[in-house]
């Protein structure tokens, strides 16, 4: 499937958690704000917070008290895979593990374990990108950063 499918796919779903969103600005806080402002339901996940960006904050997945549809890791690659085994667990089936190619491995949430076990248990897994830069609401520097990394084939 191409990522243009995969992301429509995503980006269908309509409550989406953000596993590494942080008590300071970050990656994680920055596409929970997006998602949000595009009109999703979007729940954060962070173990060290009771509330971030003025929601209820979740420590993990399976805490959640209502489904969750599709996640987004915004993590450090080894945190990946226990996310995605709590997506196993709490039936998720969709799972986009953000990776910023402009900015390399320092920007990436990808862990090709977690990959590999989210697959084998029948999760759609995105391995890289970010979905900011699909969709409707795509912002300028997302759609040039999807333009990019589509050129240069570095796009998921």
């Amino acid at each position: 499937m191409s990522i243009q499918s995969q992301a429509k796919m995503f980006l269908s779903q309509k409550r989406i958690a953000v596993v590494g969103v942080k008590r300071k600005p970050g990656t994680g806080n920055a596409i929970l704000k997006a998602l949000r402002k595009r009109g999703y339901d979007v729940v954060p996940i962070n173990p060290n917070a009771s509330e971030l960006e003025g929601e209820k904050c979740f420590s993990n997945l399976r805490e959640v008290d209502r489904g969750i549809d599709a996640v987004v890791i915004a993590t450090r690659p080894e945190v990946a895979e226990a996310v995605v085994k709590d997506c196993v667990e709490a039936g998720v089936s969709y799972v986009w593990m953000h990776y910023n190619a402009l900015f390399g491995a320092k920007s990436s949430s990808v862990s090709e374990a977690a990959v590999s076990y989210g697959r084998e248990n029948g999760l759609d897994v995105i391995a890289g990108g970010c979905p900011l830069m699909f969709g409707e609401g795509a912002d300028f520097g997302h759609r040039c950063m999807k333009w990019w990394l589509g050129v240069t084939g570095k796009l998921p």
